[in-house]
């Protein structure tokens, strides 16, 4: 079991989405940081002097009766509270990351699309690709076997 065990650990796919979990988290981290000590307190000087981190509702007071200067002194009382500007903080961050991760899959898909576009001309404008006769697919002109259905080329005759 513990063989089995090392040898799912092991394979390529487990192993590449441990490392993106982990750059995911470090990521997350550094956005959640650009947006609260980067991009909200310029946003808060414009709109007047506020910090999104301190703005909430108190729905139940705490042991010491409010008005509460901080969220963190209303935590302190114990007090209930709504807290939406940190809940708008988590919205930037999200948007944040969900853009990023969209910019990369959409460099990722046109990477793959220009791997897999078939290569007609070649510069000096011979031909660089022909069609294997068995499965139809597209194969480099120089090919003696098919890499997709595996059947030998006939190369004798100058054709697939």
């Amino acid at each position: 079991m513990w063989k089995e065990f090392r040898e799912f650990a092991m394979r390529g796919n487990v192993v590449d989405m441990a490392v993106g979990i982990i750059i995911g988290a470090a990521f997350g981290v550094i956005i959640t940081s650009l947006v609260s000590d980067i991009i909200m307190p310029p946003i808060g000087l414009l709109l007047g002097d506020v910090n999104f981190s301190n703005l909430f509702v108190v729905l139940k007071e705490g042991t010491t009766i409010g008005p509460y200067a901080s969220l963190a002194e209303a935590k302190a009382a114990g007090a209930v509270t709504i807290n939406y500007g940190v809940f708008i903080m988590t919205i930037i961050s999200f948007m944040i990351i969900a853009f990023s991760v969209f910019m990369l899959i959409r460099y990722i898909n046109k990477v793959r699309r220009e791997m897999e576009a078939p290569k007609v001309k070649a510069v000096s404008g011979e031909a660089t690709t022909k069609e294997c006769p068995y499965c139809i697919s597209t194969i480099p002109i120089k090919a003696t076997r098919c890499p997709n259905c595996t059947s030998q080329l006939d190369l004798a005759k100058g054709k697939a």
